[in-house]
């Protein structure tokens, strides 16, 4: 009996997802990846500088490097990254459920992101959420940015240590933390509420943040789907900020008190 087109799809998608691999570059990513006993490392090929600065987490994650000439580097990624004579291949992370990780810690706060495809963007998140405690860090399957080398070398490091989810479907996602106790504020710049307004004296709910994409902001049924919309109080009428430095903002404004 011939299988159902959905099946098939559904087959390919999984099979594509186990063979998925992605380069990291630099040293401090590479560097971090290779002390992640979670992560699967699969071929490192360095310089003899890069080996020689990476000589101890080389040891620890005892995976045989292969020496690469500076002037003909042959690791397979994008000519113009600045690899620092140092890259990874290695198997994306898998964090786990929405459930295991959103509720890890005492008052969590989580990240969403809607349609935030600039890898430089979501690295800068990563650092910026593990600095601040966020549990998670949480984008979508489609229109989202995947784990890259870019993303990682942005990160510096964030990327083997924050949690990040790409989830199928961000308004499911927002319901179901919202079932888990989350109050789910949404960043748009036409709300009268700011963060600290929504969430009054010493709450200590958890709270999700869910910021759009420069320009588009939040889409409608995002809008839709979140608790309230809320601003970052701004000192003027002038002006916006990066999403980045946004989600740095909202995440210090969330904290519990």
């Amino acid at each position: 009996m011939k299988k159902p087109k959905w099946v098939v799809e559904k087959e390919q998608a999984r099979k594509a997802a186990a063979s998925e691999t992605v380069w990291l570059f630099g040293l401090h990513a590479v560097r971090d990846a290779l002390l992640n006993p979670n992560r699967t490392k699969l071929r490192l090929i360095v310089t003899r500088n890069a080996q020689d600065k990476l000589v101890e987490a080389i040891a620890a994650s005892g995976i045989e490097p292969e020496l690469a000439d500076p002037r003909k580097f042959t690791a397979p990624i994008d000519p113009g990254s600045v690899h620092q004579g140092a890259a990874l291949e290695v198997k994306p992370l898998d964090w786990g459920s929405l459930d295991e990780v959103c509720i890890a810690r005492e008052h969590p706060r989580v990240i969403l992101l809607d349609r935030v495809t600039d890898p430089h963007n979501v690295g800068a998140i990563l650092r910026s959420a593990e600095v601040l405690g966020a549990s998670a860090v949480i984008g979508t399957r489609h229109h989202s940015a995947p784990e890259t080398g870019a993303l990682a070398k942005t990160a510096s490091g964030a990327l083997e240590r924050q949690p990040y989810l790409r989830v199928r479907n961000l308004a499911d996602a927002i319901t179901e933390l919202q079932r888990m106790g989350f109050l789910v504020l949404g960043l748009d710049g036409e709300a009268e509420n700011t963060i600290e307004a929504a969430l009054g004296e010493g709450t200590d709910r958890p709270v999700a943040l869910v910021l759009g994409a420069e320009g588009p902001g939040l889409r409608q049924k995002t809008k839709e789907t979140v608790d309230q919309l809320v601003k970052i109080d701004a000192a003027g009428g002038f002006g916006s900020l990066n999403v980045s430095n946004a989600a740095a903002i909202a995440l210090y404004a969330s904290r519990h008190k």
